[in-house]
């Protein structure tokens, strides 16, 4: 190959995208490697609604240790989907003459606004930790929350923010906030936010069968890859709406399913 400034820029660009991909992956796999080595310390502590009011849901863990736990389970999950906008923006703030500081800005970014939305689950895991077992309504409950969360995969909510997570680069073009840290971390903010719009109807399923049930996170983590980045991920999310409220009518059918499905 010719050395030409070209070439030697198509070079930086290659390098550039297998450290960026490469980190993202590293981190996602290192999560996960986390919380596999707790799952049997904390699925007990973090059970689904079938397990509401039994010994193995006492929730007794810390705000602290839950939240440090949810950040985890969304490097795990999350990080793998971003993939190629965080690509872009390295890209975009490379060609700015940044360094990598305003991309790890919106990494950061990104991950406070998932982090935050852990406070909901953990109010929830609060207010149910005290009620009593074979309460009636828990069943019910689970099965609604799942229709409910198949039935968002058809709103155009989920389809204007699947729609902004799947077009990272008209994303960045529409919600550029400068350079520099400050930008970037709004920038990352901005799209965790239309990220958690898209997503945050699956993570609530995973809150009904059991936040720490390994195969459920896996399972909705690849649906969320998919639904961002496979070219049929706008069927898909329809696809696995009408899944998802197929089980939750047989939880309201068929009460002892919940208890079935979750850890």
């Amino acid at each position: 190959m010719t050395d030409t400034p070209r070439s030697a820029y198509q070079a930086l660009e290659v390098r550039a995208t297998l450290v960026t991909v490469g980190v993202l992956l590293t981190l996602a796999a290192v999560a996960w490697w986390s919380i596999v080595g707790q799952a049997a310390d904390m699925a007990d502590m973090a059970s689904g609604l079938g397990a509401i009011g039994t010994a193995m849901m006492p929730f007794d863990m810390s705000a602290a240790t839950f939240m440090a736990m949810w950040a985890t389970m969304m490097v795990a999950m999350m990080f793998p989907t971003v993939a190629p906008i965080v690509l872009l923006h390295r890209m975009v703030s490379r060609r700015r003459g940044d360094s990598v500081v305003p991309t790890v800005a919106f990494g950061v970014g990104y991950l406070i606004v998932w982090t935050a939305a852990g406070v909901v689950p953990l109010a929830v895991l609060v207010a149910f930790r005290n009620v009593a077992h074979d309460t009636a309504w828990v069943a019910p409950l689970g099965g609604a929350v799942l229709v409910v969360c198949g039935v968002y995969q058809f709103t155009r909510w989920k389809l204007a923010c699947q729609r902004a997570c799947r077009s990272p680069m008209s994303f960045l073009m529409t919600h550029d906030f400068g350079g520099g840290v400050v930008g970037a971390l709004r920038t990352g903010a901005t799209h965790g936010a239309y990220c958690l719009g898209c997503c945050w109807a699956l993570m609530t399923v995973l809150f009904v069968v059991g936040l720490m049930n390994l195969v459920w996170m896996a399972a909705i983590a690849v649906v969320f890859l998919a639904e961002k980045n496979w070219r049929y991920g706008a069927a898909l999310a329809r696809v696995v709406g009408t899944l998802v409220i197929a089980l939750g009518l047989g939880v309201l059918l068929q009460p002892a399913l919940l208890a079935s499905i979750s850890i």
